[in-house]
């Protein structure tokens, strides 16, 4: 009798242990991916990337010091032209986006301009407040 007690007892322990074990695990599991979440879709840092990238390729095909600096000017020649062309495509959508603005408002009549005007006001005082570090 005394044995069976205790075998029921220590398999209720084991029991109780193997739960805690694994309820550790996976809350361990659970707060990792949480935690990592946001990081996962945040841009990385183009200077971060640039850097690995230009370790890694020295890594890789020994390059010497006149071929990574030969790679960092090719590397500044292409952000340049990015950056040029998102200016053109940033003056291009404004200019798609006044033009949008006109013709809207020439086809309202009088009566609706006021109002248009408002309800424009509106939704970007509504979308300032979501997104305050937006620049317009």
């Amino acid at each position: 009798m005394l044995k069976s007690k205790f075998s029921a007892l220590l398999s209720l322990l084991l029991v109780f242990l193997s739960g805690v074990l694994v309820g550790g695990f996976a809350y361990r599991l659970y707060n990792d991916s949480v935690a990592a979440a946001p990081n996962s879709f945040r841009r990385p840092d183009p200077e971060e990337v640039r850097k690995h990238m230009v370790a890694d390729m020295r890594g890789h095909l020994k390059l010497d010091e006149r071929q990574v600096g030969q790679l960092q000017q090719i590397l500044d020649q292409t952000r340049a032209k990015f950056d040029q062309l998102h200016d053109k495509a940033n003056v291009d959508g404004r200019t798609i986006h006044q033009t949008q603005l006109a013709q809207i408002k020439a086809m309202l009549r009088d009566d609706q301009l006021p109002l248009y005007d408002q309800w424009r006001a509106e939704r970007d005082r509504d979308r300032k407040q979501r997104k305050p570090s937006e620049k317009k």
